[in-house]
């Protein structure tokens, strides 16, 4: 532990989040007065500056991050308790979106499947609440979800997957902290008490990291600061088991759980629903309004369109021109280009590093991976890649590497993301194998990577490292797509004109749909109803009906269409290609 740097002034019951590469402070006390400060600190300099203020001064408030975007709960202005939820983002005005039922002080405050949790906290009348409040801000619509076990106030809160935790805490009685560890789906609205830490705390700082939750310090009986690690839920939580059982996806990490049907971001919202056609042998871009199944765009881009890409901040699509050595920008609004083309070599694909500062150019014919500032696209590392015709990829659950396919190699190649280095190489086990779409499973345990000689999927374990299996799915497996609910995967057999139905729990085909064609890439529309696909070589676009397998549509495009992307879809930012959210 070190000191990095200082604040500007000395205060006390503050909240704070994570936006990005900052961590941003809200109010807070100095002993005289509230304060209505919102600060910026840099982690790499120590650097602390003004960059905003709160609708009032306060303290004894909670936060919390959700699609970039922080939500002030509750708080005290040193004359009055505040009901308010306010929402705020760097470069806009803070502004209150909703307000409580009763003003709060010190509750718990997390965020999980697109909404804001609130849970227990101090009342003006001197008790603690039981209540747990759900939040949706796409909605702006607030409700009660129901009651933690017991009155609880200087709770913690963290998010897990598809649930927030309610770490600790205590009654009104500053000397009664539990170590109850309090489990909430803001989906479904199940509360239930998941676990205890080792010992009774209030008060303390949490934090997820990864699969793991930190529990720094606090109070307790003894006024004892400590340090806790909770592994999956906590140490005598019950474990997730490796295999699901056959139903339900039971998941302590759901690297999904913001892509929900119609969970979409702010960033997003008011986006016209649209599918971006890319036809590589026309070198032009069709547009389809997803409601009418009209084309309502069309216009020429640069050299074979292999894929549109949205960018890390879901506000710019990517049009990759391979051999035009371009990226053009379209506007998800207009749904048309936006300012000159961005020379870029050999844009095969399209991928963001987590955290969105590098954007990672798929050079395909040049076996690189191209790492470049994501928003001037200037190169900052070529990075050569062991194999021939590097070309999709897709990251580990914390992000820390990826694993991409060499189509003409059948190798799997691994890269560690933060030292952007090759740092493992997976031979598939048969002869003439030719690797394409690679998807993770929702709990993170297993890559799939769709082959397209060998007629089906390959099952490999988180590490990268090993083959765990093969799963016959159809002639000329192509492309990935996971179901809304986390709970199947689409996979384009483009050879035999099917789609096979993976059942993530299980592992196992659940169904086989024959559509005709020959479907290639796509994505799943916000809703989840409809499974948008190119018509590789029939110069079509399918919309299929995930609930049959039906055929709603086929619309003539251009010739040659290839890396369909549908817009706008759930998720907090994108990690590329057609749209791998997360």
């Amino acid at each position: 532990m070190r000191t990095i740097g200082r604040l500007p002034s000395v205060f006390h019951d503050g909240a704070a989040v994570r936006i990005g590469s900052y961590a941003y402070e809200f109010g807070g006390g100095d002993g005289v007065r509230q304060l209505d400060q919102i600060l910026r600190v840099d982690p790499k300099t120590g650097t602390a500056i003004r960059v905003g203020s709160l609708p009032a001064p306060s303290s004894d408030h909670a936060a919390t991050v959700l699609a970039g975007e922080a939500y002030v709960v509750g708080g005290y202005t040193g004359a009055s308790w505040l009901n308010t939820i306010v929402a705020w983002r760097p470069g806009k005005s803070a502004r209150v979106v909703a307000r409580l039922p009763t003003p709060l002080r010190y509750a718990a405050v997390g965020a999980a499947e697109g909404k804001v949790v609130v849970a227990g906290g101090s009342l003006p009348s001197g008790a603690a609440s039981r209540a747990v409040y759900v939040f949706d801000p796409h909605q702006g619509v607030l409700h009660r979800a129901g009651s933690l076990p017991a009155p609880t106030t200087h709770a913690a809160a963290a998010a897990l997957g598809n649930r927030v935790l309610v770490i600790g805490g205590r009654s009104a009685r500053p000397d009664t902290p539990t170590s109850r560890i309090v489990a909430i789906d803001p989906e479904s609205g199940r509360i239930r008490v998941a676990g205890h830490l080792t010992r009774p705390v209030s008060d303390a700082a949490v934090i997820t990291l990864g699969h793991t939750v930190l529990v720094a310090g606090g109070r307790d009986q003894a006024t004892v600061a400590r340090l806790t690690s909770l592994r999956e839920m906590s140490s005598s939580a019950p474990r997730a088991r490796h295999r699901a059982t056959q139903g339900a996806t039971p998941m302590a990490v759901n690297v999904y759980a913001y892509d929900g049907a119609n969970d979409l971001s702010p960033a997003v919202r008011g986006v016209p629903p649209r599918v971006y056609v890319p036809n590589s042998a026309s070198n032009t871009v069709d547009v389809i309004d997803q409601r009418t199944f009209k084309i309502v765009a069309h216009y020429p881009v640069g050299l074979l369109p292999q894929h549109v890409t949205p960018s890390y901040d879901l506000k710019t699509l990517w049009v990759d021109n391979d051999v035009g050595n371009s990226l053009t920008p379209v506007s998800p609004i207009t749904g048309r280009p936006k300012g000159k083309p961005v020379p870029v070599s050999d844009p095969y694909n399209l991928y963001f590093a987590p955290g969105g500062r590098f954007a990672i150019v798929v050079a395909e014919r040049e076996h690189r991976l191209d790492f470049r500032f994501a928003h001037t696209m200037k190169l900052h590392r070529a990075l050569v890649v062991p194999c021939s015709g590097v070309d999709h990829m897709d990251f580990s659950a914390n992000g820390r590497f990826l694993l991409a396919s060499c189509e003409f190699s059948a190798t799997m190649v691994k890269v560690d993301v933060r030292r952007e280095r090759v740092v493992g190489v997976l031979r598939l086990p048969r002869a003439g194998a030719m690797p394409q779409d690679v998807k993770l499973s929702p709990d993170g345990r297993v890559f799939y990577v769709a082959d397209m000689a060998s007629n089906g999927v390959w099952e490999i374990d988180r590490t990268g490292r090993h083959v765990l299996g093969f799963i016959n799915t159809g002639a000329g497996a192509h492309g990935l797509y996971p179901s809304r609910n986390a709970k199947q995967l689409y996979i384009t057999n483009r050879s035999e004109g099917t789609i096979s139905v993976l059942d993530f729990a299980t592992r196992r085909l659940v169904a086989k749909w024959d559509v005709g064609g020959s479907p290639d890439m796509g994505g799943v529309s916000a809703d989840g109803k409809v499974l948008w696909l190119s018509g590789r070589y029939n110069a079509e676009v399918y919309a299929i009906s995930t609930k049959d397998g039906r055929v709603l549509a086929r619309i003539p495009v251009g010739n040659g269409p290839h890396g369909v992307c549908v817009w706008p879809q759930p998720g907090r930012y994108s990690l590329g290609h057609t749209g791998i959210l997360r």
